[in-house]
């Protein structure tokens, strides 16, 4: 394949007893969502690029895809689960920060405003994606494979990782380079995806059925959606010895600020892999829109709620 789009997302930075000081000083909520735009329109701009010169995008490795509406999702994403992630790393001023996989690269930017004098640097493997980050400040993009990171040993203070361990071939290696380059005493982080632990009330069991189907065929394309389970594990086998786990919960009923957009980045997880599970032959197109069709419904049901943890895992070097 001419282009290997497979989006990291690994984001790191140093903890310290300070504790985030917030956003808004850095220019706040309408700067954000400035960037954003930008960062969602120039996707678009290098997607339509890219097909222009005949280069077939990653559909096949990474489950969700590059497509517009999929950079919108995870815009959203991000700013329902920004915060509460970088209070979990507990960024400290003055650290130097890598990122592992920074999509369109608004956490790295939020990272860097966390505290005074932070500079982070952001890995990312598709250079679509780094066309789509444009600048930020306090922040570098390089293009790069979390698999061999190319930073010199104990580069860093904090190095983290967020929805990445489940889209690359070997999430212990990239642990491993994790800690490789993180100095004496610094942090590691990851974020990821249990999505076995998603209940939504009422049921949807053609959600569910859509869901695990979901989950299999990104088996099939290399991924683990369900690696959050590991993560200890996996830390320790990469060579941790003093590591911590938590979860960050999102929790949402109808008439909550979260709920309806939580539910609708679902939806947004199975529309950005239809094409490819319908042309795996693993669902029908009929039982996708049901799958769709209840979530939507779900959206206005006031008795509706939904319940999830990412998982997390943080580790002295």
């Amino acid at each position: 394949m001419a282009l290997r789009a497979r989006p990291l997302k690994q984001i790191v930075a140093v903890r310290s007893g300070r504790r985030l000081r917030g956003r808004a000083g850095r220019g706040g909520d309408e700067r954000q969502q400035r960037e954003e735009d930008a960062s969602i329109h120039a996707a678009e701009r290098s997607i339509r690029g890219l097909r222009a010169e005949g280069l077939e995008l990653s559909a096949n490795t990474y489950i969700h895809g590059t497509e517009p509406n999929e950079q919108e999702r995870l815009a959203g994403l991000n700013r329902m689960t920004n915060a509460a992630f970088i209070e979990f790393l507990n960024v400290a001023s003055g650290s130097r920060v890598l990122e592992v996989g920074s999509g369109l690269g608004i956490l790295a930017s939020d990272v860097a405003a966390a505290a005074p004098g932070v500079q982070v640097v952001g890995v990312e493997l598709s250079a679509a994606q780094i066309d789509a980050c444009g600048l930020r400040a306090g922040v570098t993009f390089v293009q790069g494979d979390a698999h061999a990171l190319d930073f010199p040993d104990a580069s860093f203070d904090l190095v983290y990782a967020r929805y990445l361990l489940e889209h690359v071939a070997d999430p212990g290696r990239a642990l491993r380079e994790m800690r490789r380059v993180t100095r004496p005493g610094g942090l590691v982080a990851a974020c990821e995806n249990d999505v076995s632990l998603l209940r939504f009330d009422p049921p949807c069991p053609a959600f569910d059925r859509a869901w695990e189907t979901f989950t299999r065929f990104q088996s099939t394309l290399g991924g683990d959606g369900l690696i959050g389970r590991r993560l200890y594990r996996l830390f320790r086998d990469a060579g941790f010895a003093d590591v911590e786990l938590s979860v960050q919960p999102e929790v949402h009923w109808h008439g909550s600020p979260g709920y309806v957009a939580w539910v609708h980045n679902i939806i947004g997880n199975l529309e950005s892999a239809r094409v490819g599970m319908i042309g795996a032959g693993v669902v029908g197109e009929r039982d996708l829109d049901a799958a769709v069709g209840e979530l939507e419904r779900l959206k206005t049901d006031d008795t509706g709620s939904a319940v999830f943890v990412w998982n997390r895992a943080m580790a002295v070097r």
